[in-house]
């Protein structure tokens, strides 16, 4: 039996199709709420997840595509973005998503986010993102996830 998809995830769909993607998006019955679990479910490795990341730079919210087997350092990253970067607060990150923390997706955000994209994630040939919601995700690819979402290349390590 078929689950009808959360609204932000049909939402996510619609964006994605819009931007020239297949728009599959399926639910996880085991959840996603870390990139371990995503891994664990979709029987890959965890670097082959996208974390979608809100964080400030100089106090705008912009989104870092990150590895799962990666954590962001912030020191390091803000310097090569041009300024400081802090972990966003939950309530800033659902604002300028609309999506909750663990369910983030790429796209489908009601405010213009710069995103950058960790660039060690082109290691994998097949990419796993969350779709807006905590127990959602579509499949990609690098190259596409850079498409889609307008994003920059960055190391973030």
């Amino acid at each position: 039996m078929s689950r009808l998809l959360h609204p932000n995830a049909a939402h996510v769909a619609d964006t994605l199709i819009s931007r020239g993607h297949h728009g599959v998006v399926v639910n996880s019955p085991e959840g996603t709420h870390t990139a371990a679990d995503a891994a664990a479910a979709l029987g890959v490795e965890v670097g082959a997840i996208v974390k979608s990341m809100v964080f400030l730079l100089d106090d705008e919210p912009v989104l870092l595509l990150v590895s799962g087997a990666h954590n962001v350092h912030l020191e390091h990253t803000g310097e090569r973005l041009g300024g400081t970067l802090a972990r966003a607060d939950l309530r800033t990150a659902k604002h300028a998503t609309g999506q909750p923390i663990g369910g983030i997706a790429p796209v489908g955000h009601p405010t213009n986010l710069d995103t950058f994209v960790d660039q060690d994630l082109a290691a994998h040939p097949e990419l796993w993102a969350a779709a807006g919601h905590i127990d959602t995700i579509f499949r990609s690819s690098y190259s596409e996830l850079l498409r889609i979402t307008a994003g920059l290349a960055i190391d973030v390590t």
